[in-house]
């Protein structure tokens, strides 16, 4: 007879910050935007204790800024900040990829070469917040035979920090032909070997994304505050 095995439950705290976070993520809550304790109690049926909670976690990751009195509002980076993250995400990228290719399996490839078909598919599809679930799964497969699990951590949060710009790019952004050929062209220098070049294309990759997302951010808020 088989024995128990045990199945991962969600606690009402985490539901609930799991739909604020793709909330922020997707643009449904915006920067800067405030939130009341007491209109998503209303709005998700609960009391306010599993929302603070709720909103701690999200706090902790950086995508909203609590505080004792004042309550919550969506974290707005300034343009200084968003520059700072996109060159720390330049630094851990290049390295964990730098470390993974000559370590990377056929397995490694063959996952990666997964998560791409459906990134494609889905920029196909102009299904933007599965895109981009997807390029972090994407990038994670690239990067894993590197074994850096302290890094990956750092990353996810830092890449938290960036995905709702990302996704606010990706469906403005008028020629994504570039961005699908460099991933796929990530993948291909990583299956020759030839590690140097694929760092330099991962670097110019994000920097390419910095400056976009810099100016696009930068004329929406022009926009925005005239």
């Amino acid at each position: 007879m088989a024995g128990k095995r045990a199945i991962p439950r969600l606690s009402l705290p985490e539901v609930i910050a799991n739909d604020l976070r793709e909330r922020i993520l997707s643009g449904d809550l915006a920067e800067g935007e405030t939130i009341r304790q007491e209109n998503l109690a209303e709005e998700y049926e609960v009391s306010r204790m599993p929302i603070r909670e709720a909103l701690k976690r999200l706090d902790a990751e950086g995508l909203v800024n609590l505080t004792t009195n004042r309550g919550a509002t969506v974290t707005k980076h300034s343009l200084a900040e968003m520059g700072e993250i996109f060159d720390l995400r330049t630094l851990l990228e290049v390295d964990l990829f730098r470390r993974a290719i000559p370590l990377m399996t056929e397995s490694d490839f063959a996952r990666s070469t997964k998560i791409l078909d459906q990134m494609e598919e889905s920029y196909d599809a102009d299904d933007v917040s599965r895109w981009g679930a997807l390029n972090y799964n994407y990038h994670s497969a690239l990067y894993s035979a590197a074994g850096r699990g302290l890094t990956n951590e750092l990353l996810q949060r830092i890449n938290l920090q960036t995905d709702r710009y990302v996704r606010m790019n990706l469906s403005v952004m008028k020629q994504r032909e570039p961005a699908k050929e460099e991933h796929r062209k990530l993948l291909t220098l990583a299956q020759q070997g030839r590690t140097e070049e694929a760092c330099a294309l991962l670097a110019d990759h994000i920097k390419r994304t910095k400056e976009q997302l810099l100016q696009m951010v930068a004329a929406k808020r022009e926009a925005e505050d005239p």
